[in-house]
């Protein structure tokens, strides 16, 4: 049986030059293709491929990102294999966790190689959940840490400090983000590819149109029906409402 494949990478060249070098390889169907971590969890969900090429490097939901979001989501992992430039270091975690990757630029004879080592495993025993937790950790232990975020903000392209936003909403596609002394739209177009981009231990989306860092929540306001609004620490003093689904959240957060 053909082995069903699915390429995710931000960048069109590395899409086409890797779905042309598997033409060359036999019983390999490029099924989709997706440019961000988001379409590669919407992707594996829909078609359920045995292998996934997957780039490491892309902006809001990188490579890592997709896996712990898969298996959160309790989807079937397909056989992975990253496509990537980094070091030997990286390349060495991925060697001993026995899943495959590829450096950029992308090799005929090495692309072969990658997906007969698939292959391998599809007929014999899948990677575990275990496995891949293991490989989470490693490989971000080498993600380098990004404590900024870039904002759109009077023509000029601005980096903020994670722990300065106050809280980010979304209104017809537009991604609001509120800082200390600073008020900027985010490139990202979904709060989830935001959040995605940010410290999981700081922000929490307390509504589906806000996310909110939890330090810089100044009050927490009853509201009717056993439901509450968050008073944060911007100038404007701004009220957030938290939604029926986080409400047990937020009550874990602050001991309610």
């Amino acid at each position: 049986m053909p082995l069903s494949a699915v390429i995710v990478d931000d960048e069109q060249l590395a899409r086409d030059e890797l779905s042309y070098l598997l033409k060359s390889v036999d019983d390999v169907n490029v099924v989709a293709q997706g440019h961000n971590g988001l379409e590669a969890v919407n992707l594996v969900k829909e078609w359920a491929p045995d292998l996934l090429f997957l780039d490491v490097h892309m902006p809001g939901l990188d490579g890592f990102g997709v896996i712990k979001k898969l298996i959160d989501k309790k989807i079937n992992l397909p056989q992975i294999v990253f496509a990537t430039a980094y070091d030997q270091y990286a390349v060495k975690a991925f060697e001993v966790n026995a899943i495959d990757y590829l450096l950029k630029p992308f090799d005929k004879k090495r692309v072969s190689q990658a997906v007969e080592k698939v292959r391998r495993k599809v007929q014999g025993v899948a990677v575990g959940k275990e496995k891949l937790d293991t490989l989470v950790k490693l490989l971000e232990s080498q993600r380098p840490q990004n404590s900024k975020i870039l904002l759109r903000a009077a023509g000029r392209l601005l980096l903020v400090d994670q722990k300065d936003v106050c809280f980010a909403s979304i209104e017809d596609g537009i991604i609001s983000v509120i800082a200390t002394n600073l008020e900027g739209q985010s490139n990202c177009r979904t709060l989830e590819e935001l959040l995605a981009a940010l410290d999981p231990e700081l922000f929490w989306r307390a509504h589906r149109s806000f996310v909110v860092n939890i330090n810089r929540i100044k009050e927490v306001v009853p509201w009717f029906k056993s439901s509450y609004q968050l008073r944060m620490d911007d100038r404007k003093q701004t009220e957030i409402p938290v939604s029926r689904a986080q409400t047990k959240r937020l009550r874990e957060l602050f001991g309610l």
